[in-house]
């Protein structure tokens, strides 16, 4: 999760946000101006030189609260995302992991069906020179021989997309290798749903984050009348007087002017665009936040129907698995006493490694559902 670097910029992204809430929350810079009397105006004090102004002006009252407030609700949906995006990570790595366990168990398999093989061909060429078998017997077990060599070194080759997928996601390099338990499969699997979906959903993070947007169109709209309020503001002027000509007590002394101002927000137009704008946010969030909800529960459905039918056929690979075993124990007793039939025992031991293969990808299948199932439901 800390290497991850989809998972880092997702958090960059949220403390992004978090700043929002502060830069919203400042009042506008103040305003200075300066200005210098080409010309002095002569006044009974004395001529007017210079003059500074300094203005202040403050939002409506509540204006700048309502900001933090939507800024403050995009930062927790943003937030909520960054959730999503690690429970979406872990669903990958599941994902990438599952196959790379599929991968071991498979080329164990093949290395033990080669080993019987070629125990087989052995067996096939001493009754072929002892006169009790045929030598087609020895051609055809060399050529089922040579096709599991080849499918053991196409599954060898596997390993390493399997490891660049696993590894990206953790951001090391693409052929590190991974520790993988040599997993003992059970003899049957066994499931059932429990969750309420529409609970489960309630607490998904995609849906968090989509109904703290909806939260943050309402206060957007908040903010919309607030801004068409008038603004008021507070300065002050300051003038550089000179000496005058004419005696009088206050010649030569500069003035101070304390000043108020009240913008008139006349033009409304603009104003109910911002308000009309944040009301069609709110519903779009609102539309994005029922169709997320819909996938989910389909995609909750998709899931639950691959684990029951995963279980289902592992447990049946599993009781084929047995049945084959007896059937081939008979066989090759009938075999080694006869020489005969030594087709249906080869027939016999592909049927058993396919059984193997398929429980273990039906496993894999399985466990790639259950990570599935576990996002869906907000990481339960």
């Amino acid at each position: 999760m800390q290497n991850n670097p989809t998972l880092q910029a997702q958090y960059k992204a949220f403390e992004q946000s978090m700043e929002k809430v502060a830069e919203v929350q400042g009042l506008p810079d103040p305003q200075l101006s300066m200005g210098y009397f080409i010309r002095p105006i002569e006044t009974r004090n004395g001529p007017q030189r210079a003059k500074f102004s300094l203005m202040q002006q403050f939002p409506w009252f509540g204006t700048q609260k309502a900001k933090a407030s939507v800024a403050h609700l995009r930062a927790e949906a943003q937030y909520q995302q960054f959730i999503d995006a690690q429970q979406k990570i872990r669903y990958q790595l599941c994902k990438a992991y599952n196959p790379l366990i599929e991968q071991q168990t498979m080329e164990r398999i093949e290395q033990e069906n080669i080993q019987l093989l070629s125990a087989y061909k052995n067996i096939a060429l001493s009754k072929f020179e002892n006169n009790e078998g045929s030598m087609a017997n020895v051609l055809r077990v060399d050529m089922m021989l040579k096709e599991a060599q080849v499918n053991l070194k196409v599954i060898q080759q596997k390993v390493k997309p399997l490891l660049a997928s696993f590894n990206r996601y953790l951001h090391q390099p693409m052929e590190a290798s991974v520790e993988l338990p040599v997993l003992a499969y059970p003899d049957t699997l066994q499931w059932e749903a429990q969750a309420q979906m529409d609970s489960a959903f309630a607490q998904h993070p995609e849906i968090l984050a989509m109904q703290k947007m909806v939260e943050a169109g309402e206060a957007q709209a908040q903010v919309a009348r607030k801004l068409g309020a008038p603004k008021l503001g507070i300065g002050l002027d300051y003038m550089i007087v000179g000496q005058s000509d004419m005696p009088a007590e206050s010649s030569g002394q500069d003035a101070l002017m304390p000043m108020v101002s009240v913008s008139l927000p006349i033009f409304r137009k603009k104003y109910k665009a911002m308000k009309q704008s944040a009301e069609l946010s709110q519903q779009q969030w609102q539309f994005q936040q029922e169709a997320v909800r819909d996938q989910l529960k389909s995609d909750y459905e998709q899931a639950v129907f691959e684990i029951e039918s995963q279980v289902q056929y592992y447990n049946l690979y599993q009781a084929q698995y047995v049945e084959s075993q007896q059937t081939l124990d008979l066989l090759y007793t009938a075999y080694a006493n006869s020489g005969k039939d030594f087709e249906e025992v080869l027939r016999m031991q592909q049927q058993l490694l396919q059984y193997k293969k398929r429980k273990a990808s039906a496993w894999t299948k399985y466990q790639n559902a259950l990570a599935e199932l576990g996002y869906l439901l907000g990481g339960n």
